[in-house]
């Protein structure tokens, strides 16, 4: 169906609608982060991470109400019948300077869309969000070299903090906390109760809406679990009912005891499945940030698919998937997490329970963990819970979620 002027008028009312109803109140510290002025600008992550919330806000507060920027969501039934194409040459054509597209993924031909919508309108800025699923297929047009490809996370524990209104403090690099923790920690505590924020945000406030729903956050995730599986994955894999079905009890199963190092065979075995289609499975749960997968060092390097230790993405994720969620798990997926949303690589060790960057080795536990199965290792160090301030090489659990 042709678009008609009519229609890009009521488009451009919904725009405004959803960017004047943004609230300002708080603005993640990750758009600044981002070069708005690239041409192309990808932003990825997982469904709840605040996404939408990013680009109406920036919307709002760079362009105001002007017409000038507009934004679409691939979600809407409008879009079943109506191509994105004419939408963005009818707004390129009125005077429009960029096009916000939000959830992608539901376009099934979205890279050619955004090659072409690239080289055609060379004027029009075009910033679009999709599931962390997505991939670029090169063989589709390629993106990698036309874009700049962001990954949003889920808030760290200290932009929980900010949230609240509890603390306003600035990041640290992981050097910065290896060497400077005492400091650090000592500043940090003289201004707030940190153990009880800390252990508050590891069941409630990864994800931005835990301000929306109050006592209804687990079952928010949940439903945000059945949107990603019901949704998302079929808009990116080719995936059946069964298959998704399996990735559910997949995920159910592995979510009441992990951490875990995988029986891959009474796995597959409980899902009636084979082994390509089981770790095809448990890979798309990882990209889909449900379940996070920790491999050796040397495994990655040679492109090995069956990870060593499986873990939930999240502790807010583990803890509203299972009742039986404990401390021990909850320290390791803490710090797995933010680690790696700090931007370091994580690998399975021989010895202690993490190794990050190839060089810095990690156990994590409570405050009586000792150095027992690392001692003797050099750049060894503990990451310990219930702690408000370390010494040496003994470092509060906590204050890693400060990387970002």
């Amino acid at each position: 169906m042709a678009m008609e002027y009519n229609d890009y008028l009521d488009i451009l009312a919904a725009s405004s609608r959803r960017v004047k109803n943004v609230t300002m109140e708080i603005i993640r510290p990750f758009e600044r982060e981002i070069d708005w002025e690239n041409r192309l600008i990808s932003i990825k992550g997982a469904r709840g991470v605040g996404k939408t919330t990013l680009i109406l806000q920036h919307m709002k507060d760079t362009f105001g109400m002007s017409e000038k920027a507009l934004y679409i969501s691939l979600d809407s039934l409008w879009f079943e019948t109506h191509p994105v194409y004419e939408v963005a040459e009818m707004h390129a054509l009125n005077g429009g300077t960029h096009l916000f597209i939000d959830e992608v993924h539901y376009y099934k031909k979205w890279q050619t869309l955004l090659k072409n919508l690239y080289d055609e309108f060379p004027a029009l800025n075009i910033v679009y969000t999709g599931s962390s699923i997505l991939k670029i297929d090169s063989s589709r047009g390629d993106l990698s070299r036309r874009q700049i490809e962001y990954q949003m996370p889920g808030l760290s524990f200290r932009e929980y903090l900010l949230f609240e209104g509890i603390l306003s403090q600035n990041t640290y690099s992981l050097p910065q906390i290896l060497e400077e923790h005492v400091a650090i920690a000592a500043e940090i505590i003289e201004k707030t109760n940190i153990m009880e924020h800390f252990h508050s945000y590891l069941k409630k406030g990864y994800y931005p809406f835990y301000k929306e729903v109050h006592s209804g956050y687990d079952l928010r995730i949940q439903q945000i679990i059945n949107q990603v599986l019901e949704g998302d994955v079929p808009a990116v894999e080719a995936v059946n009912f069964t298959t998704v079905q399996k990735l559910k009890k997949m995920l159910m199963i592995l979510s009441e005891s992990t951490p875990q190092q995988p029986n891959m065979s009474k796995l597959y075995e409980q899902l009636e499945t084979d082994r390509n289609q089981g770790l095809k499975m448990l890979w798309v749960l990882s990209r889909a940030n449900l379940l996070a997968m920790l491999t050796s060092e040397s495994a990655t390097l040679k492109n090995m698919a069956r990870p060593d230790k499986i873990y939930c993405d999240n502790t807010n994720l583990m803890y509203a998937l299972s009742e039986h969620s404990d401390i021990g798990s909850a320290r390791e997926t803490f710090f797995l997490n933010q680690v790696r949303n700090g931007g370091h690589r994580i690998f399975y060790p021989s010895m202690g329970d993490f190794l990050v960057d190839g060089r810095y080795l990690f156990e994590v536990g409570g405050r009586n963990k000792s150095f027992a199965q690392i001692r003797n290792i050099p750049d060894s160090f503990l990451a310990i819970d219930d702690i408000e301030i370390g010494q040496k090489n003994r470092i509060p659990l906590w204050l890693f979620g400060f990387l970002y």
